[in-house]
């Protein structure tokens, strides 16, 4: 016979052999059933506990992609896996460097573990693929936005209110900075790559700011460098961003740290209590 819910029986077995500790979250108390909640992995995706429940119980016909990418890097499902997911559901796995595809392991451990120090993995195009809680709590949720809305550099010249937090005084080195890198990321890609040709297109066509500084023809891949944070709940922050490379997804690791003397690691902690902020 069949399994007619064969998506819902996948989902309850790789939720059930994760541990709080897996994935950062507190032990809590006892537990009547091995593995997460359900809402535990409802509140990892960004999803409703209901939304979830319904999932495992197959009464969801068609889940969205993002929904689903989502789940994936909530239960730490290796690559496989997230293919294996996307084909129960009827839907086709994301391309290698589609915003849903996977997120490397090791990457999705480091954001697990990096708890109060805010740490987000990118694509090769600076999209936001997966966020810790005090990256969230430091940027708000960059990740699974419409369009081009989670691609940092497109926010940084398209919506110039996300630079509200960027000293001012550091504003023409990171412009220049995100277009250099966006540039050697479209080299990497196929010359018939649509998304990474349409993000181009679009940023041309919106920012006059970002077809000057193209123009230069600057190509230098995002390094370590330091950022100052002028946040309207903390006051500054003196941080150290750095970037770590994935030789196997390409994905990059972009991590926050407080600069030494600074005392930012103390305000991470109270951002972290807080939880995200929006700043639009």
């Amino acid at each position: 016979m069949e399994d007619r819910n064969a998506l819902g029986e996948f989902l309850r077995s790789r939720r059930e052999r994760l541990r709080p500790r897996d994935v950062g979250l507190a032990p809590g108390g006892r537990r009547r059933t091995p593995g997460l909640r359900r809402e535990e992995v409802a509140l990892l995706a960004a999803l409703s506990s209901d939304y979830y429940s319904r999932l495992e119980q197959g009464r969801v016909k068609t889940p969205s992609e993002a929904a689903l990418a989502s789940l994936a890097r909530a239960m730490r499902l290796s690559i496989e896996e997230q293919q294996h997911l996307f084909r129960l559901a009827g839907q086709r796995p994301p391309e290698p460097h589609s915003p849903l595809a996977h997120v490397d392991p090791a990457m999705q451990y480091l954001l697990d573990v990096l708890d109060s120090t805010p740490a987000q993995v990118c694509d090769d195009l600076l999209t936001v693929v997966a966020q810790n809680r005090a990256a969230e709590a430091l940027f708000g949720v960059w990740t699974g936005l419409p369009g081009h809305e989670s691609n940092v550099t497109w926010r940084w010249f398209a919506d110039p209110a996300s630079r509200e937090l960027n000293d001012p005084a550091e504003h023409e080195r990171i412009g220049r900075a995100y277009a250099a890198d966006l540039r050697a990321g479209l080299a990497r890609r196929s010359a018939h790559d649509a998304a990474a040709h349409g993000l181009v297109a679009d940023l041309l066509a919106r920012s006059e700011e970002f077809a000057r500084v193209w123009e230069e023809h600057d190509v230098a891949a995002l390094s370590s460098a330091p950022k100052r944070i002028l946040h309207p709940l903390v006051g500054d922050l003196d941080l150290q961003c750095d970037v770590v490379l994935s030789p196997a997804t390409g994905h990059r690791l972009v991590l926050f740290r407080p600069r030494v003397g600074s005392d930012a690691a103390a305000k991470f902690d109270f951002l972290t209590v807080l939880g995200p902020q929006s700043f639009d």
